[in-house]
């Protein structure tokens, strides 16, 4: 089973550790559309001033309060790395906690989470990298869309790391471009939407939809199984006690795991 996750734009800066080295990271395949990122992403943020920040961060997305993001991409070669669990920050990576998973848990999550990246594509958990700024959404000079660069690139790493079992994906919308799954692979993809229920209404609500997901991978990771079908890993998280759904029985890889509180 893989376990496709988002990033988070949330992300803690190492203080210390070994500059990024792109030669140690999981999937080297994707070494060199990593090295055209990198190279791109250093070159549009190294002007050099606060005030030639403006066009780079004006491209990344930002606000005119997060020049010192712009500095720390035009740093990235030379910055201090931490592995991605760590770096990563936000909401989701907050309720997976996967530094207090016990060692067996641990090892699970090595081999069967996948965290997409603006920046380096794919990695694993434990890829050291440092922090940086670059969504899914941005269309870098002399890339292009971020997303259609990634979309040429990862189809080979996903289908090695799924090794042709269940793909789970988690990833949020910005991401889901980078890859899509073939057709002949779309029966083993499990797509998780995750509906707040208030009121008898139900809802996408940002924080329930990374908390939870965050809580259903550890709960995955703790008990260990590996289902090899949509069926098989609707019936196992019902069982880890999440009220979960299939709204259209003619697509049973869409699945919707409805929460009322966190």
């Amino acid at each position: 089973m893989l376990i496709l996750l988002p990033p988070s734009e949330g992300k803690s800066a190492p203080r210390r550790g070994a500059p990024l080295d792109l030669r140690t990271l999981s999937f080297p395949a994707l070494h060199e559309p990593r090295s055209q990122v990198l190279d791109a992403l250093v070159r549009l943020c190294s002007g050099g001033t606060a005030a030639d920040a403006a066009p780079a961060a004006e491209v990344l997305g930002l606000g005119a309060t997060q020049a010192a993001e712009v500095a720390r991409n035009a740093a990235l070669r030379t910055a201090a790395t931490a592995r991605a669990d760590r770096v990563y920050s936000g909401v989701l990576y907050e309720a997976l906690d996967l530094g207090s998973l016990e060692a067996a848990a641990r090892r699970r999550a090595s081999s069967r989470l996948a965290i997409t990246s603006g920046l380096f594509g794919l990695l694993r958990p434990g890829d050291r990298i440092p922090a940086y700024r670059l969504s899914g959404q941005v269309t870098l000079p002399g890339i292009g869309p971020i997303a259609r660069h990634w979309g040429r690139h990862l189809g080979d790493a996903v289908a090695a790391a799924a090794s042709g079992g269940l793909v789970v994906d988690l990833r949020s919308s910005a991401y889901l471009p980078f890859w899509r799954p073939p057709r002949a692979q779309a029966a083993s993809v499990v797509r998780v939407r995750v509906l707040h229920e208030a009121a008898g209404r139900r809802s996408v609500v940002s924080h329930f939809n990374k908390a939870t997901k965050g809580r259903l991978v550890r709960d995955l990771l703790l008990d260990g199984s590996s289902p090899r079908r949509p069926g098989q890993l609707v019936d196992l998280l019902r069982d880890l006690g999440w009220q979960v759904e299939i709204p259209d029985e003619a697509r049973p890889g869409d699945v919707d795991v409805v929460v009322a509180t966190l």
